[in-house]
């Protein structure tokens, strides 16, 4: 099988072909479609580039996710020391067996 000619792109073009798969919300098989780059080669340079892939875009969270995460990390905040203190009075009790007064 005959290798195929190695084609080279600009870093304008790359940039280019990045920033229409980013708006237009790409997969890497769709770029292949549309600007014939392969998989491999349009990874390679969104690695490059540092813009990051789905995983990164849905490791980010929506002001809904943020407000729902902050309200939980406040509201752990506030139980967790009672908690930490009732299993503590629970283990001491079990080791001396007597009621310790908290």
């Amino acid at each position: 099988m005959a290798k195929r000619k190695r084609k080279r792109y600009s870093a304008a073009m790359k940039a280019r072909i990045l920033a229409a798969a980013k708006a237009q919300g790409l997969t890497a098989p769709d770029v292949k479609k549309k600007f014939g780059v392969t998989p491999v080669t349009y990874y390679s340079w969104r690695k490059k580039s540092g813009a990051p892939g789905r995983r990164g875009r849905r490791a980010s969270t929506s002001s809904l996710d943020q407000q729902l995460r902050s309200q939980v990390n406040a509201r752990i905040g506030r139980l967790l020391p009672e908690i930490i203190r009732s299993e503590i009075d629970s283990q001491l009790n079990a080791l001396f067996g007597k009621k310790r007064k908290g």
